[in-house]
């Protein structure tokens, strides 16, 4: 796979594909701009060399159909102010009135693109799509992690049409770190996994307990594995189809050498409600009809012991349910916890980078992912199919 810095952009027109999917408050203003300044370093290299850039990402989930609070218009604004330089929001992302907009460009001119899933044919990977994507310009830049785990038009099948595709410098950072993670990792390699579901990230589980020396599981998901070894979780949320997997997984550790660490205590609460009655009980005491929606203080200890010695930290998803302020310190206190080691710590998806953006503590982890479902896929051991597109656009246009 070639990267940006790999190909003769001088002067050329080249097309990127970022991702700016930034949350928006009721007044459509971006509450956390976090996506569009990573896109900074691939953006700005992209000037340097008097290129005419298009930009195109998505926001939401339209649908196919134009929704007026979906408009990149406020990523336009952000993106302008941070550049220093006039971004100019096209009205569409294909069609007459872009092509003469794009013929019109001079070098250093920035276009982005109205939103790409305003179209069916984005998600769809329709080819028709994808080429007037394509005549835009030449050459295709993939810096949008986040939905390189997508089949879309402007992910996977531009790439058939344009002379040149290449990897922008988030995309790099995004698989480097990976790479340094899970492929050649100082050790002990220790994964955090949390969130809700053992269903969701099931193959996850599955390969981290070829590579990892320790897992720690927290969150919901953590009940199902605490009922398959017996324990009366209550009322709290359990995938009782999954009971005998969670089973298999705890004797894949253990035939593995894996040490496998559950939580020992445990918030409960007579509702899932911020005002709910709380206890903190050990996990064989959790009574009947009450919820597990944090991790306890004895857990928070117990983890931090496991994550002491370790050399390389992979976090997804956070140990209850943080959103809400009663339920939210097992989480806030592994944040601080894994902040403060000194092992590489890469974070990706699951509401982590959430929790850690709130504890104001990003500058403290090595590396915090763009991409939730993307960053899962690759702890699944899967190539991305964004990232499969460029490697052969590359070998075949080289």
């Amino acid at each position: 796979m070639l990267y940006i810095n790999e190909l003769n952009i001088k002067g050329k027109r080249v097309f990127i594909r970022v991702d700016c999917n930034v949350p928006l408050d009721n007044n459509l203003n971006i509450t956390d701009d976090t996506r569009i300044r990573r896109i900074l370093p691939t953006v700005n290299y992209a000037l340097d060399e008097d290129a005419s850039i298009i930009l195109a990402s998505h926001l939401g989930r339209p649908k196919g159909k134009r929704i007026p609070e979906m408009s990149l218009a406020p990523v336009v604004k952000r993106l302008s102010r941070l550049l220093h330089k006039e971004v100019k929001l096209a009205p569409d992302c294909v069609g007459e009135e872009v092509r003469k907009m794009v013929s019109e460009m001079k070098p250093g001119d920035v276009i982005f693109l109205e939103n790409l899933r305003f179209h069916p044919g984005e998600t769809k990977n329709d080819a028709e799509f994808a080429k007037e994507l394509a005549s835009l310009a030449p050459i295709y830049i993939n810096d949008a992690f986040a939905v390189s785990h997508r089949a879309h038009a402007s992910v996977v099948g531009i790439t058939e049409y344009v002379e040149q595709c290449a990897a922008g410098f988030l995309l790099k950072d995004e698989l480097t770190y990976f790479h340094r993670a899970l492929e050649d990792p100082a050790r002990p390699l220790v994964a955090v996994i949390g969130g809700s579901k053992v269903s969701s990230k099931l193959e996850a589980l599955e390969n981290l307990l070829n590579r990892v020396d320790k897992m720690i599981i927290g969150g919901a998901m953590a009940n199902t594995f605490l009922k398959a070894l017996k324990y009366d979780v209550g009322n709290s949320f359990v995938e009782d189809d999954l009971l005998e997997t969670a089973k298999r997984l705890v004797k894949k550790a253990r035939n593995n050498g894996v040490k496998l660490y559950l939580p020992v205590d445990c918030v409960v609460a007579e509702a899932i409600e911020p005002k709910a009655e709380t206890k903190i009980v050990p996990i064989q005491e959790v009574p009947k009809r009450w919820f597990i929606l944090d991790i306890g203080p004895a857990t928070t200890t117990l983890f931090a012991e496991a994550i002491q010695s370790a050399r390389t930290i992979v976090w997804n998803g956070p140990m209850g349910a943080f959103e809400m302020d009663a339920f939210s310190r097992g989480t806030m206190e592994m944040v601080r916890i894994i902040a403060n080691t000194y092992a590489l710590t890469i974070v990706g998806g699951g509401d982590t980078d959430v929790a850690i953006h709130r504890a104001g503590a990003s500058d403290k982890f090595s590396y915090i992912s763009t991409g939730g479902g993307a960053f899962l896929e690759l702890l699944e051991g899967k190539t991305l199919p964004g990232v499969a597109a460029l490697e052969k656009c590359s070998k075949e246009r080289k």
